[in-house]
């Protein structure tokens, strides 16, 4: 898979960077699970700073109920491929109804991979995950939505982490639920309590419905009373684009060294800057501030993405250069939209349809978006395990 992978680059910079990070990426420079927080660091068991990685493989959480991909390549092909792209990680989005109902995945979804047809979901999840282990990549559980469907928008049913179906006692029983299935996996290192909270919810406030901070406490005491060793992320309200509050009102969970937070960031996230300073003070204000001073909480950007070649995405202007910078510049972890090559069924999804924010192609053997890699090569942005 590695070699189809560089022969489909067409850039022999490109190819050559990824080269150079197979090799950089050998046992010597892998994480070792559990992770922990000191101050605005993540470290591995040995105590060595880790800087995730990551990228965000979806399908758990949208009509097929598994990841894409699994019907043009082998699972395995596929988590070698992650890995020779030079990340440490993946976030895997799930939805609380695949946890509750657990279908059978329909075999037009699993045709490269037979051996899966008649499984369930979460037993081609538990697949899925060893295969990201053995291949020693983290694993990230993002709770992306309760009704499995393509996100985000205000009114989709997704927006607070319950709805009318879905209550909070089972988003909690749910995270309880995944979280006890993978304590004796190792490499499952973080739960990502809710994608991208919006429809009302607040950061703190005197409305227990709505206030999401009140609520991420419990869900991540819940995650803890699990499994100790895992990381707690935390999500803003509004998209996670905004976490202006959460200096004045900081999570508090019941252990230490457990908690990270995680804002998102697109083109469309912030006005447009004039210049390079502008952008950074935005950003700063918005989120950035959480570490470094008296807060230094971790942060990882959960989220960032961009059509697959960014010159088509003119209107974003010089935001993802700026943004790259700015992660560079001050370590932040982060996590990018998406592995996928083409669409899962969901609101306004075609299954199979090519995924114009996906870094690889339709057939998910070969890099679709080569631009954004060398953008991230400019930036200084070098994907590795340990920085």
């Amino acid at each position: 898979m590695f070699s189809r992978l560089l022969r489909g680059c067409g850039c022999l910079m490109l190819c050559g960077w990824l080269f150079a990070l197979q090799v950089a990426y050998g046992e010597r420079g892998l994480a070792v699970p559990p992770l922990r927080t000191d101050g605005a660091a993540i470290k591995d068991s040995r105590g060595a700073v880790v800087r995730l990685v990551s990228v965000s493989w979806y399908g758990f959480d949208q009509g097929e109920f598994v990841v894409g991909g699994l019907d043009h390549a082998p699972l395995k092909d596929l988590a070698r491929q992650i890995r020779a792209m030079g990340f440490n990680s993946v976030r895997l989005p799930w939805a609380n109804q695949t946890v509750e109902s657990n279908p059978v995945v329909p075999d037009y979804a699993l045709s490269a991979n037979p051996e899966f047809r008649g499984k369930h979901a979460l037993e081609i999840m538990d697949a899925v995950i060893n295969a990201l282990a053995a291949e020693h990549l983290l694993v990230i559980l993002d709770n992306h939505v309760s009704r499995a469907d393509w996100c985000c928008n205000d009114k989709d049913g997704n927006g607070l982490w319950y709805n009318h179906d879905y209550p909070e006692q089972q988003w909690t029983k749910d995270w309880k639920t995944l979280v006890r299935r993978y304590k004796s996996q190792p490499y499952v290192v973080g739960a990502d309590l809710r994608n991208e909270p919006r429809s009302g919810a607040k950061w703190g406030g005197n409305d227990p419905a709505v206030d999401w901070h009140a609520a991420a406490e419990r869900g991540g005491s819940a995650v803890l009373a699990e499994n100790q060793n895992l990381l707690v992320i935390v999500e803003g309200p509004n998209y996670s684009l905004n976490l202006e509050d959460f200096g004045r009102l900081p999570v508090r969970l019941p252990v230490a060294h457990r908690l990270v937070y995680s804002p998102h960031n697109y083109g469309w996230s912030q006005p447009t800057p004039q210049g390079y300073e502008e952008f950074k003070g935005y950003l700063h204000h918005k989120w950035g501030y959480l570490g470094s001073g008296d807060h230094s909480i971790p942060i990882w950007v959960g989220e960032f993405g961009v059509c697959q070649n960014p010159e088509d995405c003119r209107q974003f202007g010089s935001w993802l250069p700026f943004l790259l910078r700015y992660m560079a510049e001050t370590g932040v972890g982060w996590s990018y939209w998406s592995l996928n090559g083409t669409q899962s069924s969901g609101e306004g999804r075609l299954y199979g349809k090519t995924e114009t924010y996906g870094l690889l192609s339709t057939d998910y053997q070969h890099i679709a978006a080569p631009n954004v890699l060398k953008k991230m090569e400019a930036a200084g942005l070098r994907p590795a395990s340990v920085k």
